[in-house]
């Protein structure tokens, strides 16, 4: 039997992966432009950064990391998500230390899940962490950056959706009155809500099942529960959307699925992704440092998912072709061939692609090659131009246009000028 690859694990083939370098050039870009500096942190960590920091009772945890023991018997895990492991490596180096830190990640990470479009159990996110900073201001840019993506895409723009489930305290409170709320309902609830009402309450309001939806319409709203000042910075933020022009909606049911959340949460919705809506998401959580032994340290960023930006892209029709070699070497003979792979190297040297022909073949199959490989000029050395010290330039595109013989120490200078 053969060895396949892990059901939702999937391979990126050559003939796919320049649709992701092309995305991944972009938001490179666009995180340049933003000053905006790369982390790279390892794809397994100890456990109990994830079950300190995601929380012992949320779905991940629980149910969805790839846990196991390395040969020392220390429990170990794929990384479910990346802001966990940012934090953890700033505080280890003392990023954090009297400093502001913008920060970007990306890469693969790991969840049981089960697989389905857009989603699976390897799946790349890219990321941004901005530390030290309280304000809305900080908020607002982190989202605008967001929304600048979407433009330099050409994609059609996400709906956002905001909300801020306040500081500790007073999630508290709105915990104990929203329990005291779903209490009488509790077998109309779905199955996992009723598990969640003596754990993980605030996990209810994000129940996909229509019965639990109609009963929490009348539940208590979380922004009931917000301080002044928490009120306050949440308005500053809507009036910065306002002012950059950035369209949003207030969603008071929308507690995002890790636990380190606090006050503003937010989520950009794609229509064209079907259940599976949310492309990008991320809010404040401003005590995570805290919960992995560190001091307090403002934080606010957000992820998104390739596979799914992925999608959407190519929904749009906008798929980037497969990249081609400029140009393809031709060679008859041991002596000419020799001679080519010098010129060739001249060739990529300045800058341009190559794909030299390798093995055996007559004339008239490597000029067939040559058109197959999507190339637009072929460059033929036979030892009537090695002898007298020439090359021969065909257009592979242009038809119109006849070959023609130019001397070898011209080759580099006429092939950029065509090309250009």
């Amino acid at each position: 039997m053969s060895v396949k690859s892990i059901k939702g694990m999937n391979d990126l083939l050559p003939e796919t992966i320049h649709s992701w370098q092309a995305l991944e050039a972009v938001f490179r870009d666009l995180f340049r432009v933003y000053d905006y500096r790369e982390i790279r942190t390892p794809l397994v960590e100890s456990t109990a950064l994830f079950s300190r920091s995601i929380g012992e009772l949320s779905d991940i945890v629980s149910k969805e990391m790839y846990t196991f023991e390395d040969r020392n018997g220390e429990s170990i895990t794929l990384r479910p998500e990346g802001t966990a492991s940012v934090v953890r490596a700033g505080l280890q180096h003392g990023l954090f230390h009297n400093q502001q830190r913008r920060i970007w990640y990306q890469g693969p990470m790991f969840r049981y899940e089960r697989p389905q479009k857009g989603r699976f159990r390897q799946f790349h996110q890219v990321g941004i962490e901005a530390y030290g900073w309280r304000g809305a201001d900080i908020e607002a840019e982190a989202i605008c950056l967001s929304n600048d993506l979407w433009t330099r895409l050409g994609i059609k723009q996400p709906t956002l959706e905001l909300n801020s489930l306040g500081s500790a305290a007073g999630r508290s409170s709105y915990l104990q009155a929203l329990k005291e709320f779903l209490e009488p309902h509790k077998e109309e609830l779905d199955k996992d809500s009723q598990n969640r009402l003596d754990g993980n309450v605030l996990r209810i309001l994000d129940s996909k099942v229509a019965a639990t939806q109609d009963i929490l319409d009348s539940a208590p709203s979380i922004l009931e529960f917000l301080n002044e000042d928490e009120l306050t910075q949440f308005e500053e933020l809507q009036n910065l959307l306002k002012a950059l022009g950035i369209p949003y909606t207030v969603n008071e049911r929308m507690v995002r699925g890790l636990d380190y959340y606090n006050n503003t949460v937010f989520e950009w919705v794609h229509s064209d992704l079907g259940a599976q809506s949310t492309v990008c998401a991320g809010g404040r959580y401003d005590h995570l440092s805290e919960q992995l032994g560190g001091k307090l340290v403002p934080a606010f960023g957000f992820a998104l998912g390739l596979e799914r930006l992925l999608d959407i892209i190519e929904a749009t029709g906008q798929s980037s072709g497969s990249p081609v070699p400029h140009i393809y070497f031709i060679s008859e003979g041991s002596a000419a061939r020799t001679q080519a792979f010098v010129l060739a190297g001249a060739l990529r040297n300045a800058g341009h692609s190559v794909q030299m022909h390798c093995g055996e073949g007559a004339f008239k199959n490597q000029i067939k090659r040559a058109d197959k490989s999507g190339a637009t000029h072929a460059v033929i050395l036979g030892d009537d131009e090695l002898n007298e010290g020439k090359v021969t330039i065909k257009l592979l595109r242009d038809n119109s246009r006849p070959q023609h013989r130019i001397n070898m120490e011209q080759l580099v200078s006429s092939v950029t000028e065509l090309l250009d």
